[in-house]
Order: C-alpha cells, then sequence, then structure tokens
C-alpha cells in the first residue's frame, strides 16, 4: 500500500511550516518519515512550538507588569518542577568524612539531605590561611553528565572548585543526582519507559533544583561566607541547573550558566530534545516560552555562555533567547547585566569559557573586572578514557566504600516519593457534586489546561472509503473512524457505540465486544492518534513525540482524550436521536472514561481490563493528574452515568463503589 492521504497531506504541511517559522535552524538530526503519521505529529508539534514560543513578552510591557507577574510565575514554575507547595525545609545534616590540604586551598568531604534519605554528595573547596571571622563569597558548582562512576561527577569539575578557593571563594561542588555517588536515574521517560513520571509530575529537573536550594542554605548558614555575595555556575546539565536553581532562588547574585538552555523551537521541531536527559526539562503544564525560566534570574546579573558548534546548544537558539533575555533585562534599565559569550568549538569548557565565567564572577561578587590570566592551573588533562586528575578522584569520594553509603538513603527511589500523590476520598452522601466539581477545577488547571471548556465536534475531511471517515479532532490531527457495523435491519435500539481502538491494535476487537454489538444501531471504531494510519515512529530512547508534547504542557494521551469526545460529538450531530456510548479496554478504556469526564454527551461506558492506577505501565499518562487524583476517582466521578467493568483488578473497585453510592447511583455501576 502507497503514502497514506493523511500522510501525504501532513507531511508537506511539516515542511511548509517548519521551513517558515524555524529555518535557519540547526536541527539535531533529521525527522523520522518512516511511519504513515510522522509527517502529521511533528506538524502539529511544530506549530504548538509556534504558538507558544511566540507569547514571551506580549503580556508584558514594563518592569512594573512584569513585577506584578512575578509571584504568579513562581508558584506556576516550582508547580512544574514538582515542588509547589514548596517542600518542608528539613535539617540538612551536615556531615563531614574527611578533609583535604593543597597548596592554597582545603577540601572537605561533605554530604548533606536535601530531605531526610535524599543525600547530596559534594567536595567543599575553601581558601587557605583565612583570618578569624573573615567571610567570602561563595559559588555553587553544579556538574554537567559527566560520568565518573562510583567517585561522583563532581571530581571531573575539581579545576573549577580549585580556581575559585584559590581566589578567595568558598565553593562547593556537588554530584547530580544519577552521576552522584549514589547513582540514581535521570532518563525516566528518555529510556526507562517510566512515563507515570508525567502524571505523577516529577521530573529529576526538581531534585536538581531543590539539592541547588538546600545547598545554598549551607553556604549561607556557613560563618565564612557572605551570603550576599553567592554564584552559582556549571555547564550544560550544570548550566540547566544553573537556570533551576537561580531563577527559583533570588539568593543567587549572579549566575553564569555554560552550555544550558536553548529554547522550544530548537527542542521540539528541530529535535534537540533527543540530545537531553530528563533532568534538563521542566513539565510545561502552563505553557511558557522557554526563555520564561531564564527570565526569573532579572535584573541579576547573568552570562549566557555557549559554544558556536554546540550541537545540542544550537546557536540559533542561543540567538533567540539572549536576545530575549536583553529586552527584559532592558525593561528594568538593566541591560548592563546580562551578557553573552560565544567561544569556537564543540560541547566543552576551553580556556576562554573559563576566562570568562570567572572574571564576570569575579566582577559581580568583588567588583574586580580585571582580566584572568591563570585559568588553565589544576585541570583535568589526559583523554576522557584516560584522564589525569590533580587530584586523586578516589580521594574525593564521601563514601570511601560502598558499605559507607546509607541504608536509608533514597536517592534510588526518590521518583516515588519526591511529589506527593494525591489522597481523594470518597465524597459522603450529599456531597457527591461539590465534590466532582472540586476535583475537576483542579484537573482543568493543572493536568488538562490543554483542553477547550468543551471540545468541539470532529470535523468530517472525507469518506475514505465505504466504511471510514477521515476526521479532523482539532487543527493538524485527523484520525480515522471505521464503521464497524449499522443500521440494523431490526427496530432501532436508539443506542450507538463508538470503540476507542486499543492501542497498539487497529484491527482486532475486544473479545467481549460481541456480546455488546447486538444492543447498537451503529457500531464505530475510533482509531485514536497514533494507532494505525496516524502511527508514528517510536525509538526508545528517545521517545520524542511522547517527550516534546511533554514541553509543549500536554501528553499524547490528553490528545487522545480530544479525539475521542470530539468524534462522540461528531457522532452525535449525525446520529442526534441516538444515545452515546463509549467502549474501550485497557489503556483505551481509561481514555474513553477521561473523554465522558469532559463530554456530557456521552451517556454510558463499557470499559474492561482496567489499569486502575497511572503508575502502572499499561495506564495512559496525563501531566500531574496523581496530584489531583487516580483511576478509580475518575471512574467514579462518571455518576450517575452507566458504566459497566469487566475483568479489573480487584484493588481500586471498592473506591468506585464508594462514589458511586455517594452519588445514590449504585444501580448504574455494573462490575463483572
Amino acid at each position: 500500500m502507497g503514502m497514506s492521504a493523511i500522510h501525504r497531506f501532513s507531511l508537506s504541511s511539516w515542511i511548509v511550516v517548519h521551513s517558515f517559522l524555524f529555518s535557519p535552524a540547526q536541527p539535531y538530526s533529521e525527522p523520522d518519515l518512516g511511519q504513515p503519521g510522522d509527517g502529521m505529529i511533528q506538524a502539529y508539534l511544530s506549530d504548538k512550538t509556534k504558538k507558544i514560543h511566540n507569547r514571551f513578552l506580549v503580556e508584558v510591557a514594563s518592569q512594573q507588569q512584569w513585577e506584578q507577574r512575578l509571584p504568579e510565575y513562581r508558584k506556576e514554575y516550582f508547580e512544574m518542577l514538582g515542588l509547589w507547595p514548596l517542600p518542608a525545609k528539613t535539617p540538612l545534616q551536615v556531615t563531614t568524612t574527611g578533609k583535604l590540604k593543597r597548596e592554597g586551598f582545603t577540601v572537605e568531604l561533605i554530604h548533606y539531605q536535601s530531605r531526610p534519605g535524599l543525600y547530596v554528595t559534594g567536595n567543599l573547596y575553601r581558601p587557605s590561611g583565612a583570618s578569624p571571622g573573615q567571610r567570602f563569597p561563595a559559588v555553587f558548582y553544579v556538574c554537567g553528565h559527566r560520568y565518573q562512576g562510583r567517585d561522583g561527577n563532581k571530581t571531573a569539575y575539581q579545576s573549577h572548585g580549585a580556581w575559585f578557593a584559590r581566589h578567595g571563594y568558598v565553593c562547593l561542588v556537588v554530584d547530580t543526582l544519577q552521576m552522584g555517588e549514589i547513582e540514581a536515574i535521570h532518563h525516566g521517560t528518555y529510556r526507562e519507559q517510566r512515563w507515570w513520571w508525567l502524571s505523577r509530575g516529577y521530573t529529576p529537573a526538581g531534585v536538581e533544583c531543590w539539592n541547588g536550594i538546600r545547598g545554598i542554605d549551607y553556604l549561607a548558614s556557613r560563618p565564612d561566607v557572605d551570603a550576599e555575595r553567592i554564584a552559582v555556575t556549571g555547564i550544560s546539565g550544570g548550566g540547566a541547573s544553573t537556570f533551576w536553581i537561580a531563577a527559583a532562588d533570588p539568593r543567587v547574585t549572579v549566575a553564569v550558566p555554560v552550555s544550558g538552555m536553548a529554547d522550544l523551537p530548537s527542542y521540539v521541531p528541530n529535535r534537540g530534545i533527543d540530545g537531553h536527559c530528563d533532568c534538563m526539562f521542566l513539565h510545561n503544564t502552563f505553557q511558557w516560552p522557554w526563555t520564561r525560566i531564564a527570565a526569573l534570574i532579572a535584573p541579576r546579573p547573568l552570562l549566557f555562555v555557549n559554544s558556536d558548534h554546540d550541537r545540542i546548544f544550537p546557536m540559533d537558539a542561543n540567538h533567540r533567547v539572549i536576545n530575549r533575555l536583553e529586552r527584559l533585562y532592558s525593561l528594568f534599565g538593566a541591560g548592563d547585566r546580562v551578557d553573552s559569550v560565544v567561544s569556537m568549538g564543540g560541547h566543552a569548557y576551553r580556556k576562554d569559557i573559563r576566562q570568562a565565567v570567572y572574571r564576570f564572577i569575579n566582577t559581580h561578587l568583588k567588583t574586580d573586572s580585571r582580566p584572568i590570566n591563570d585559568s588553565e592551573v589544576d585541570l583535568v588533562t589526559g583523554t576522557r578514557e584516560d584522564p589525569e586528575h590533580p587530584i586523586d578522584p578516589v580521594a574525593l569520594r564521601v563514601f570511601p566504600a560502598d558499605s559507607d553509603i546509607p541504608e536509608g538513603e533514597v536517592n534510588t527511589t526518590i521518583d516515588e516519593v519526591f511529589v506527593p500523590a494525591a489522597s481523594v476520598r470518597a465524597p459522603p452522601r450529599g456531597k457527591f457534586e461539590s465534590w466532582r466539581q472540586e476535583l475537576k477545577n483542579e484537573l482543568r488547571r493543572i493536568v488538562f489546561r490543554e483542553l477547550p471548556p468543551r471540545i468541539p465536534s470532529a470535523k468530517l475531511i472525507r469518506e475514505e472509503s465505504k466504511h471510514t471517515l477521515l476526521l479532523e479532532t482539532e487543527p493538524g490531527i485527523q484520525i480515522s473512524l471505521r464503521i464497524d457495523s449499522g443500521p440494523q435491519p431490526e427496530a432501532p435500539r436508539g443506542q450507538l457505540l463508538l470503540v476507542v481502538t486499543e492501542l497498539g491494535s487497529a484491527v482486532d476487537a475486544p473479545d467481549w465486544l460481541g456480546s455488546l454489538s447486538d444492543q447498537y444501531d451503529y457500531v464505530f471504531f475510533c482509531d485514536v492518534r497514533g494507532v494505525g494510519e496516524t502511527r508514528w515512529t517510536r525509538k526508545n530512547p528517545p521517545n520524542y513525540v511522547e517527550r516534546s508534547h511533554v514541553l509543549l504542557g500536554t501528553t499524547v494521551d490528553t490528545g487522545r482524550v480530544w479525539d475521542v469526545a470530539a468524534s462522540s460529538r461528531y457522532l452525535a450531530s449525525q446520529h442526534s436521536n441516538l444515545k452515546i456510548h463509549v467502549a474501550g479496554e485497557g489503556s483505551a478504556g481509561i481514555v474513553g472514561a477521561y473523554a465522558a469526564l469532559w463530554e456530557p454527551g456521552i451517556a454510558a461506558l463499557h470499559l474492561a481490563r482496567l489499569p486502575l492506577t497511572h503508575m502502572d505501565a499499561a495506564a495512559p499518562q496525563f501531566l500531574n493528574v496523581l496530584r489531583v487524583c487516580d483511576i478509580p476517582d475518575v471512574l467514579g466521578m462518571l455518576a450517575p452515568r452507566p458504566l459497566q467493568i469487566r475483568g479489573a483488578a480487584d484493588k481500586g473497585l471498592d473506591k468506585i463503589r464508594a462514589i458511586y453510592r455517594s452519588a445514590e447511583s449504585s444501580a448504574s455501576l455494573r462490575i463483572d
């Protein structure tokens, strides 16, 4: 079979949109074109990127307007990192496990707990020969993705700690969550198939940010640190963490991210997201233009550093980001506090970068703008495979032996507990409607912001065949609606069944559907986006399509909810005398249930073999949903509409029963 009509249309649209918006550009890789839906989904993502990207400063024309919006922006920012409400600042339990003396500085091997059991291992570099009571400016140094095994990635960046200490700074260099001495995971959706991170509202960027905030707590508490003079810097993943921390914590006086941020056009249409793990991104729930993250630092001094041949932070994005930052800083009359440096070369530190970083921090923390002439000391030399370290990395370990790692650490399971999951109780009798409305309001606020107040009807594009309709469910998305049977020759039954196709199969009907079919005048199959003729290329890693949606404030499954609701409204417009029922199995059944939550025209549901928590790998995923409720709560919210559930596990079913009882609709619930 040749290229489908959907594919031909969408691919040409993608080329036009992509060329118009982002040319010239530096794509990370070639677009996937091996599946019939690749062109459509790429054009869709490109169009959404344009709309979000163009919002920067649209609502802000002055410093006063920015400052009025800043409290709201900060709250949204913390929510998107999984940090709202802000966690309690529990005792840091700072522990020193060793100390090294070198010429001009000392190194203390320390760990602190940013929350109980979440250990941050670091090396604290201090000037030698300090006078009693002397206070120094401080640097919080965050590391990039340099794997150093059990030594932690802090050991690869020891030259920075040494330079700062030799020049009168207290510098804390900390390990990251994944590449620290206690190794956890940054690659949950990139590689590890932990899609529940989306529903949980968890991103390792939130952990790195929180670890940084608590690290600044520690520095500010030290008697040898001037808490009014604290800088944050780092490269790559450390550059991203520099943004996370400086945007979150106003105590950061100076921020110097090195190769740490691009923008949405670079990440999504140009596929830069494929070059990054999950710690580089927040869940863009509130659909921010990406530069707004950096803008939260204004008007504090910010040096934006990059390299002209950096594939994962390309120069077209670099130009857009710094131009936007300069516009924002100009609102404050602070254009002299933001600057950029571009070095010639790839993704790495070089002499000119080190000189620029050190000089900028000296200028704003010490009012010393003299050129830097000694940046090339204490460097890690040799090759990546055989490096030569001024200080043996093993000597910089905070936990020298594996047996020293605390048994109570939660680093390796922090993704399961970092963002609290909601605990929803079934409502008492008489309180069902207010209970449901409160949950729906919160779902609207942080889960389904993408959906309009009511999803409009799909539009008929054409009849592909006698049994297949091509519908546009939202601009840029086309799906197939297949007629399985109808109309029946017997007396009308007054009902139409819309079956949500099981994801991964666009052909086979559920084995239990036969017992339902004779109850309906018509049976339609809804092949939601990504299924059948709209399937796109899936590669694990990097899961481009699914992860790109998150940067645009939505998920693939949210789009599928849209498809079902829009299709049901289309069918209702064509068969106004019939009641629309929805059926589905597994993940498709849950998609149908959420469609019914937002589409009152769906009169009843028949669901089978359902996952009953979004923590289940088989469940659909929606941004932040577990911060509001879980699947049994949503199924209960469908009351008083008839709901039949077949073959589900027992766990969670009692909750559904309790909610239907509270709605005085027990007779409408059937669980087989």
